[in-house]
């Protein structure tokens, strides 16, 4: 079976009968989390599992209840646990909907359950822009995550899978994991760089990109992966007033453009080597670098989740709905801005852009 982002006629649908899947036979925690969170994302979705998910989510939680009457631990990862308590605490009524609003160029995205990702090395402050794939950590190749996976086959020789993301911020958002098996820390090859341009480069879907956060960059997981989604709606950085598409405006944060695999691949290589943190935004056909001060070298504000590839593209999602009313224009350029760094915070100083 292709690819399923190849085929413009056929990614939504394939989807949505995932997810239905999933509330059909997996009957776990950890599915429901998936799948409430992709339709509070996206209304055909939830209009197409709104049923079935209101009576899964019932049932479980009403078997949690009792397993926490009976001094159990309920039968489920750790993570996804306090994910659900979270979730059984406010119901299924008590979700706020998510809401998107701009902010001069700025996309704001209200994402109320995002707020409940655990962080994981996303939350830490590395010392550098690699660090050894961790066996005893979360990792995509852990057994229970398979009931997870949307596909798997062969791209271009190389074996991936796909999975649903289970905190989604964009539109058929997955998580695409290169040769799960070898266990390979978030550290890019040239061959997984032609990987996700030829991926681009193929797919009929509209609005089809891949974001990519290094080691470093809020990266969550330290297991390589890119993050696939399909939104026709051009992200901030895409758009044609900043310099670095040819226009008159200084974008805030370093961001370079590349046009073709082979010059993408010498920047990519360059940044790695040179100890950067870096996002990375495919689009078919070229390729956003945003260099960037490695996590937690930089204060951010309450009302940010985090500064990954979304975030450096222009697209903040806030997860406190008083803040998304309150943002302004001036206080996501500021984040942007203060992403700079003239070297120790893991943007060489010695690289232009």
């Amino acid at each position: 079976m292709q690819f399923p982002f190849v085929s413009a006629e056929s990614i939504g649908d394939r989807f949505i009968s995932g997810l239905q899947r999933l509330l059909r036979e997996e009957h776990g925690i950890g599915p429901t989390i998936l799948v409430l969170n992709n339709a509070l994302l996206d209304e055909r979705v939830n209009a197409a599992v709104r049923d079935d998910l209101s009576r899964r989510f019932a049932a479980l939680a009403a078997d949690c209840r009792a397993a926490l009457a009976e001094h159990r631990v309920p039968d489920a990862p750790a993570d996804d646990w306090e994910v659900f308590r979270a979730l059984m605490t406010l119901g299924l009524d008590g979700i706020e909907a998510l809401r998107r609003r701009s902010a001069g160029p700025w996309q704001l995205q209200f994402n109320q359950v995002r707020a409940l990702r655990p962080a994981r090395t996303a939350g830490e402050r590395p010392s550098a822009n690699r660090a050894p794939f961790a066996a005893e950590r979360f990792h995509f190749d852990k057994p229970f995550l398979r009931k997870e996976a949307f596909w798997e086959g062969t791209v271009a020789g190389t074996a991936v899978e796909l999975l649903y993301n289970k905190f989604p911020f964009v539109p058929y958002h997955g998580l695409l994991v290169p040769e799960r098996g070898c266990r390979r820390a978030q550290w890019l090859e040239r061959r997984d760089h032609a990987l996700a341009w030829r991926l681009c480069e193929s797919s009929a879907v509209p609005g089809f990109g891949i974001g990519y956060n290094s080691y470093g960059a809020f990266a969550s997981i330290n297991h390589l992966h890119f993050q696939c989604f399909a939104d026709t709606r051009e992200l901030p950085v895409e758009t044609v007033d900043w310099h670095h598409n040819g226009g008159p405006l200084a974008y805030p944060a370093l961001c370079q453009v590349c046009i073709g695999e082979a010059a993408a691949w010498e920047r990519v290589d360059d940044l790695q080597r040179s100890g950067a943190s870096f996002n990375l935004l495919y689009r078919p056909g070229r390729l956003y670098c945003l260099a960037r001060r490695r996590q937690g070298t930089q204060d951010l504000p309450a009302w940010s989740t985090g500064l990954a590839w979304l975030e450096m593209s222009g697209g903040f999602v806030v997860a406190d709905r008083d803040a998304f009313e309150a943002l302004t224009e001036t206080d996501a350029r500021r984040v942007l801005s203060d992403s700079r760094s003239d070297g120790d915070g893991g943007v060489p100083a010695n690289r232009s852009f």
